[in-house]
């Protein structure tokens, strides 16, 4: 370059330096343009890669929306309901409900009649009946009902479990009804002749007596039936099936109501399942059907006769396991519904979830 300069001349030399300073701006100018081009291809390439983001989280929740909105419906629409349903509760008024909502609420019901009404099924009809409800699904979703004692289906390997709701009352009432049933029948059916049809005897006479059929042990009936097929819950007296009942009470009902309140048993149930029971309050306030089963010449008993089954072992323990339920109903329904101005209503959500993470 030095050798340059001094072989050329100077007007040359300045000529020179003129293009070379003009190339490297043209050089250095091209440079920048070529990387603000690389900042908007990478600024285009990070938008396109946001979008294509955005989109799949969309469709993702999209389709998980879709598919808890479609998981949401087919577990509802594969529930099923048991309402071991005990005789003289007023479990035909309850039942006619079911029936009269299931065609508008889109579910079937299904009456068990069991032979000669026996509330234990053999060993072969348990696994059939289990079979029946589990996998039935042309039936799904459904409600069963019928005289039936308690039966735990995951003895036989089944994963889900129906959901089992019942209703009972007061032991001696439930028996004094059923004493004047088995003679006068009720306004059901009110031609259909009645086992002990003929006899006139009233229940005060046949405690006064020392008959069969107002015995202490004709008590022995909630118990059992919610203590279920073992065959200890069917000996009268047995403190075995009475805690066994409380803890299939607590443990494998839902719900359990009591005659004297229905009408709170059915607000709850419509609460707690409107699959099945949406507009259940309304229809038992309102309903031809309600307390539809009444039975007649049906006469309440004298405080004697009460007092002499009260005296009973076998009045106590029913007594209990009454009580026992008639409590645990009150707890559920305390936190379930408000009175207001004489009024029933139930009680909004009363939880929400927050602190959410991870954040998307």
């Amino acid at each position: 370059m030095g050798l340059l300069r001094v072989m050329m001349p100077p007007k040359l030399q300045l000529l020179a330096l003129l293009a070379f300073a003009v190339a490297m701006f043209f050089l250095e100018n091209q440079i920048q343009k070529l990387e603000e081009s690389r900042g908007k291809l990478e600024r285009a390439i990070a938008r396109h890669e946001v979008r294509e983001i955005e989109q799949r989280h969309t469709q993702d929740s999209l389709r998980e929306r879709d598919w808890s909105a479609s998981s949401a419906s087919d577990n509802e629409d594969d529930l099923v309901i048991i309402y071991n349903r005990v005789p003289k509760t007023a479990s035909t008024s309850f039942t006619n409900i079911a029936y009269d909502l299931c065609g508008k609420n889109h579910y079937h019901v299904l009456h068990i009649n069991t032979t000669k009404n026996n509330p234990v099924m053999s060993i072969q009809d348990q696994v059939r009946f289990v079979k029946n409800v589990t996998e039935w699904r042309e039936m799904k979703p459904a409600f069963y009902h019928g005289h039936v004692s308690f039966l735990e289906f995951t003895r036989f390997g089944v994963k889900r479990k129906p959901i089992y709701i019942n209703v009972i009352r007061d032991p001696i009432e439930r028996l004094v009804s059923y004493y004047y049933f088995l003679r006068f029948g009720d306004d059901y059916r009110p031609g259909l002749r009645r086992r002990k049809q003929g006899d006139k005897k009233t229940f005060d006479e046949c405690v006064s007596a020392v008959g069969s059929d107002c015995a202490p042990e004709k008590l022995w009936l909630q118990i059992p039936f919610f203590c279920g097929h073992y065959s200890e819950c069917w000996n009268v007296g047995s403190q075995w099936a009475l805690e066994q009942a409380k803890y299939n009470l607590v443990n494998e009902y839902m719900l359990v109501g009591v005659t004297e309140e229905l009408e709170d048993f059915v607000m709850m149930l419509e609460a707690a399942l409107p699959r099945f029971f949406r507009g259940a309050t309304e229809l038992y306030k309102t309903g031809k059907k309600s307390h539809l089963r009444k039975t007649s010449e049906k006469k309440p008993p004298t405080k004697e006769s009460i007092a002499k089954l009260q005296q009973s072992s076998i009045w106590k323990m029913e007594n209990d396991f009454y009580e026992f339920a008639l409590e645990q109903f009150q707890f559920v329904r305390a936190h379930a519904v408000r009175e207001k101005d004489g009024e029933l209503y139930v009680l909004a959500q009363n939880f929400f979830y927050e602190k959410i993470y991870p954040k998307n």
